[in-house]
């Protein structure tokens, strides 16, 4: 009997996608549902800090990241998007390694802050990376998680689990998320929602968080990590 490997089978995904990723990469975080996110970045991380962006891709995120003025280690379980991140990333100081963001080769506290975007929807344990990102994060570190909403239709990569095959999507609703990190050491600063333009017509003033929620494409957290008690402050 074959043993289901995650990482394996996702960095065979993602090798095999690479190509097909690269070709819009620049366009989603430019014009489309990642245009702004460094921007709700910015407000809450200050410029010149050590940032991880996890699940870093072909290294776009990296890229406006390292042109704003962070520090940037990239981590993708694909060696194809790794390649393609240090070619985009020629120019600047960021830096890329290839590992699985579930079991991160850094050092505790290393880190000033996390940015991942639909990572973790991609991973065996999204409480595995939650740990690893306390591990590595400095206390008081802020992370900006990005979790795809109930209208992504990147969903459908996860509907096979239905007739009980394995798949590598772990589809969670952005709710579910903000419960994990809250019941993992995580405190919520603020949050982004990112909509289709279907639903762009659509007052969503009056409507509660959870009903924003349930129309996004995505949603995007702030967080910041929880002191430790006894910790004195430098």
């Amino acid at each position: 009997m074959n043993t289901f490997n995650w990482s394996a089978e996702a960095e065979k995904l993602w090798d095999n996608n690479s190509e097909s990723w690269n070709s819009k990469s620049r366009e989603m975080w430019e014009q489309g549902s990642r245009k702004d996110i460094i921007s709700f970045f910015e407000k809450h991380v200050e410029k010149g800090l050590m940032v991880c962006d996890l699940g870093c891709g072909d290294g776009y995120g990296s890229y406006k990241l390292a042109m704003a003025g962070y520090q940037v280690m990239g981590v993708d379980v694909s060696e194809e998007m790794i390649h393609k991140a240090k070619e985009l990333n020629a120019d600047t100081r960021a830096e890329f390694i290839k590992a699985d963001i579930s079991r991160l080769p850094f050092k505790e506290n290393s880190a000033d802050a996390v940015l991942a975007i639909n990572s973790l929807e991609w991973t065996e344990s999204p409480l595995d990376v939650l740990e690893e990102m306390n591990r590595i994060i400095k206390p008081g570190g802020k992370a900006c998680i990005g979790i795809l909403g109930p209208t992504a239709a990147p969903r459908v990569n996860s509907y096979r689990r239905l007739y009980k095959e394995q798949v590598i999507c772990n589809t969670m609703m952005p709710w579910e998320f903000e419960q994990l990190a809250a019941e993992n050491g995580w405190t919520k600063i603020t949050e982004l929602g990112v909509y289709k333009k279907a639903s762009e017509q659509l007052s969503k003033g009056s409507l509660t968080v959870d009903l924003k929620q349930a129309l996004s494409f995505m949603w995007v957290f702030m967080l910041e990590h929880k002191k430790q008690e006894g910790m004195v402050e430098e």
